[in-house]
């Protein structure tokens, strides 16, 4: 078949296509956003009519695709690793519903925080939900894994966890494709009872979901993705889990590794190949990159008189990803880590983009706050949150999506007073709306800015849900009209926008202030291709 140079994430994208997917749904996320705008640009997954829909926000993206897996449709759900976090209620809960057409769930994690608030293993989401879990260890593996996922998938009635970390979803190698097999016709599930999650009938769906778990071992221990390469020296072995696989074969050209390999990218874990590693190895070396939930199973698992090295006992870091030489370092091979850069070379942080909307909208806000204490600002998850850097320094939290409007709630309530939430569009529909009314029904002393850029552009300029929507939903949720205000952020309006935010700050209630101008970078594209034509 056709061989394509892809990323790990487009890998993920053509094999779901190729294995006959009937629709995709998610939030976009780094390393994530990828997946979907590969089908969303494919000619093939149109001309297929495979759905490609951007979601309100992760929990939607998995309630959307469950639906999809009712019909008995090959479904896939995406998402970053804190946007699991988010989807956990539907994501959990699938494991005891189960799926009719096959789910995969692809959760893509952030090990050493590129561009993320934490760095958590979504493999721990995957074991808590008693589901198989997916771990390639190359692009290639990522899209035979789809393939083998929605198989895996239906034989079970299950959703199936694909988890890959930021090197490989943005990585790139030659992938081979298989036959391309058509969608499925459709259908509802034999027990329509199946998805109705009353106590009576989940504690049954339950004890289902812990029948398959032997099952799921067997189909890991017979798995193609977990291989057992034995060697003669046996002072120690390896268990090398996902992408840590191709970072230890680069220590050994050769692809000759002196000690037993255990490569690991399927759970649960297989039984059989731990117990062989354990007989017969003295020691115990786990790579893994993120977490070491494998470290701490294997402490519990065997014979605790094997020592169990990784990241636990500090062979290994305990933060940020792995690389080739890190485990060099752990294999007791010299350290060829390169020379730092010159310092003529001068690192510079991320910076708010020449001509952002944003830079007018926090000069005001700097602006009109002169008069009181500082510390009263709330943020959250945006292009804007580089407003907590100099030469703004803005904004004084950013902890997850949606939480500027919350813990300005909570702020106000201690008796902080004026407190200032400030939040995105597409962050505002993704978890901001609850809050809102939150603050509506408390009758706050908070201000609200949502930064309206008319886009999702921190992942690239996706379409954002709240797209002329945002007054509107405003008013819906309750707040006055006559302190809903919409601001022009630009200089030669900022000192009336220092006024109308004095006004606002001053008011002993809920009000919404909106900046609105389009993001610079989706202005300029959306100019290039008017003047293409």
């Amino acid at each position: 078949m056709q061989k394509q140079l892809l990323m790990g994430d487009e890998a993920i994208a053509q094999g779901a296509i190729d294995a006959g997917l009937s629709g995709i749904y998610a939030y976009p996320g780094t390393p994530s956003t990828e997946i979907s705008e590969y089908i969303h640009a494919s000619k093939e997954a149109k001309e297929k009519g495979i759905k490609a829909c951007w979601a309100v926000n992760e929990k939607t993206a998995v309630e959307e695709a469950l639906g999809m897996s009712y019909a008995g449709k090959r479904t896939m759900a995406c998402m970053k690793h804190v946007g699991l976090n988010v989807a956990a209620d539907p994501f959990i809960n699938s494991s005891i519903t189960g799926a009719n057409g096959g789910f995969i769930v692809v959760s893509a994690d952030d090990p050493s925080m590129h561009s993320s608030q934490n760095e958590q293993d979504s493999r721990f989401f995957g074991k808590f939900a008693m589901i198989p879990i997916l771990e390639p260890t190359d692009q290639q593996e990522a899209y035979d894994m789809v393939h083998y996922g929605y198989d895996l998938s239906e034989k079970y009635n299950i959703p199936v966890l694909l988890r890959i970390t930021t090197r490989l979803a943005h990585s790139r190698a030659g992938v081979k494709r298989k036959a391309s097999r058509d969608q499925n016709e459709g259908s509802l599930p034999k027990n329509l009872r199946q998805f109705v999650l009353l106590p009576a009938i989940a504690r049954k769906q339950y004890k289902y979901l812990l029948n398959k778990q032997a099952g799921f071992e067997t189909e890991s221990e017979n798995s193609e993705f977990n291989k057992y390469f034995d060697a003669k020296d046996k002072s120690l072995g390896i268990i090398a889990c996902g992408i840590t696989f191709n970072y230890l074969m680069e220590n050994f050209p050769d692809r000759e590794v002196p000690y037993p390999v255990l490569k690991l990218s399927q759970y649960p874990l297989p039984k059989k190949y731990i117990k062989k590693i354990f007989s017969e190895c003295k020691e115990i070396l786990v790579l893994e990159d993120g977490y070491p939930m494998v470290e701490e199973m294997l402490k519990d698992f065997l014979e605790k008189s094997i020592k169990v090295k990784g990241r636990l006992d500090g062979t290994l870091p305990r933060d940020g990803e792995l690389n080739p030489n890190i485990v060099a370092i752990s294999l007791g091979k010299p350290d060829t880590k390169g020379q730092d850069i010159p310092s003529i070379v001068v690192g510079r942080p991320p910076s708010l983009c020449a001509g952002c909307s944003h830079i007018d909208s926090f000069l005001a806000l700097n602006s009109a706050l002169e008069e009181y204490s500082k510390g009263r600002v709330f943020s959250d998850i945006g292009c804007y949150t580089l407003s907590a850097l100099p030469p703004y320094e803005s904004i004084n939290s950013c902890v997850d999506m949606g939480a500027s409007i919350t813990m300005a709630k909570g702020a106000a309530d201690s008796g902080i007073i004026p407190t200032i939430g400030v939040i995105g569009d597409s962050t505002f529909t993704h978890s901001g709306m609850t809050g809102l009314l939150d603050c509506v029904i408390a009758k706050s002393p908070v201000t609200i800015f949502i930064l309206d850029n008319s886009t999702t552009a921190m992942t690239g300029g996706q379409p954002s849900a709240a797209f002329g929507r945002i007054e509107k939903i405003v008013k819906g949720l309750g707040v006055e009209e006559n302190h809903i205000k919409i601001l022009k952020p630009l200089k030669k309006y900022h000192e009336e926008n220092v006024n109308i935010i004095k006004e606002e700050l001053a008011y002993n209630g809920v009000s919404v202030i909106i900046p609105q101008r389009e993001c610079i970078q989706t202005l300029n594209k959306r100019m290039r291709e008017k003047f293409k034509k």
